[in-house]
């Protein structure tokens, strides 16, 4: 027969209370801080500024802040605009010249839907550069090259918070008419880019 003593013992030790399980804090959303973006793709010439095929391959580094200006929508998504700032290092696969090097600014206007996972975003901006060029006839005129680009895609928050990323970029790049000629360069094309947060 058993310990009498022992029995009291074990139903105390079930009877005992567990301490309470501390619960993380939630995760913030993804507009609720500043992100890092990296961004890479392949872009095409289109248009006639020149007869050369040109091919980009545009790497670029972005911060975006957290929301600067936001509109909730009644379904519990929300439209906002945030800033964006990038430094761009783009590899010229096909022309004459090599490389270009510069940065850009912009807004970047995104709709997230009511559970934050998943956004589509939109912007245009600019900003300034250097290129290697070559004096090649349909080349660039000069190394100074002002930018402008339009962006489009579809961000998507992964489990461990980070954001993937696909869109749809259109760049151009010229120096303003300060030679002549001035042929710039347009070029249509694809990104992919990974983003973490800070």
């Amino acid at each position: 027969m058993p310990n009498r003593g022992v029995i009291p013992v074990l139903l105390a030790l079930l009877a005992w209370p567990c301490p309470a399980r501390e619960t993380a804090p939630p995760a913030p959303k993804p507009w609720e801080t500043a992100a890092w973006t990296l961004e890479s793709g392949l872009l095409w010439g289109v248009g006639n500024n020149t007869p050369l095929p040109y091919r980009l391959v545009p790497t670029q580094l972005s911060w975006r802040s957290a929301e600067a200006f936001v509109r909730p929508l009644s379904d519990g998504s929300r439209l906002m605009i945030r800033h964006r700032f990038t430094l761009l290092a783009t590899w010229v696969q096909q022309g004459p010249e090599s490389r270009y090097v510069g940065g850009a600014a912009s807004p970047s206007i995104e709709w997230w839907n009511p559970a934050g996972t998943w956004c589509l975003f939109g912007g245009a901006g600019g900003g300034a550069g250097w290129i290697d060029a070559r004096s090649v006839p349909g080349g660039q005129g000069q190394d100074f090259t002002l930018n402008w680009f339009l962006r489009g895609g579809i961000e998507r928050v992964t489990r461990k918070g980070a954001v993937l990323s696909a869109g749809l970029m259109f760049q151009h790049l010229s120096n303003g008419g300060q030679t002549d000629p001035n042929p710039g360069i347009d070029a249509l094309g694809f990104t992919l880019g990974y983003s973490w947060r800070f």
